[in-house]
């Protein structure tokens, strides 16, 4: 978060407008700071390049048209002495970019809402049952924030953009995470029926150990899958794939230390006693 505050998250086209192009040369391997150079004498600034392949790059830019395009090509082949092939060029409109940032933002608002009237009804013979949903959406909010902030980090050392990948990963993130908490919720209303007088802490902590092992297995197989293909997947994907392991990562720890106790802590109304020093009410009850 603090990243974030400072750095900032950085969009790419996708979401703020302007010109993608994928050039692949047939011999050289170009620095980025030649390829930048080169667009500062067409008076393009705030150009990122991004090497794909040992002789491809990625340049990301402001606006241009199909003209400039071809003379920048043609430049960069003259400067490096060798052919060049553009793989793919494209542009993105400031109006269009500022709509996808906002139907990007409605997406996550919308899956947010959804899973919570879901849960809430899927929980319906459970008392309170919309705690269960709204500890899930709270648990899944920190998720988002983890990989939000892990995103801001990566942009400013790595120079790494959120763009419809990010998003395509965001969601991904999303859905696992509510899977997770469903899996210990569900356990925990299981034995809600069986221990019925057993304190509700207690009741939360024994349907934990319970679903403990399912919940590492089951994410662990993806992080594993995840991790090669972040090895041996190559450059292209890489981004997309190492946001899936944090969100994933984030997802399995936060359905046990977030979602659990934040149901714990709405069920014994703890913040109560917060407000007097206390850490807990039994430390009131005690005294």
């Amino acid at each position: 978060m603090i990243a974030l505050a400072i750095w900032g998250l950085p969009l790419a086209i996708d979401f703020t407008g302007g010109s993608l192009l994928e050039v692949r040369f047939e011999s050289a391997s170009p620095q980025p700071a030649d390829v930048i150079a080169i667009y500062k004498e067409f008076g393009i600034g705030d150009t990122t390049v991004q090497t794909t392949g040992k002789n491809d790059i990625v340049i990301r830019s402001k606006s241009m048209d199909e003209t400039t395009m071809n003379q920048l090509v043609k430049a960069m082949e003259d400067k490096f002495n060798s052919p060049a092939e553009v793989v793919q060029f494209s542009n993105v409109g400031p109006s269009v970019g500022a709509e996808v940032a906002k139907r990007a933002a409605g997406a996550v608002a919308l899956s947010a809402v959804a899973i919570l009237l879901y849960i809430t009804y899927a929980f319906r013979g459970v008392p309170h049952a919309v705690r269960y949903g709204t500890a899930a959406i709270i648990a899944m909010l920190h998720d988002v924030a983890v990989t939000v902030g892990m995103e801001a980090i990566f942009g400013h050392f790595l120079h790494w953009e959120a763009d419809a990948m990010f998003l395509t990963a965001l969601l991904t993130i999303i859905g696992f995470s509510v899977h997770d908490s469903i899996v210990v919720f569900d356990r925990i209303r299981e034995n809600s029926r069986r221990y019925r007088r057993l304190p509700y802490e207690k009741l939360v902590n024994h349907s934990i150990v319970q679903t403990l092992d399912r919940s590492i297995n089951t994410q662990l197989t993806v992080m594993l899958t995840l991790f090669t293909l972040a090895i041996f997947g190559g450059v292209t994907t890489r981004h997309f794939v190492i946001i899936l392991l944090i969100g994933i990562f984030s997802g399995t720890y936060s359905s046990i230390f977030n979602a659990s106790p934040i149901l714990v802590v709405w069920e014994n109304a703890e913040w109560r006693c917060w407000l007097k020093g206390k850490l807990t009410c039994k430390e009131e009850a005690v005294a």
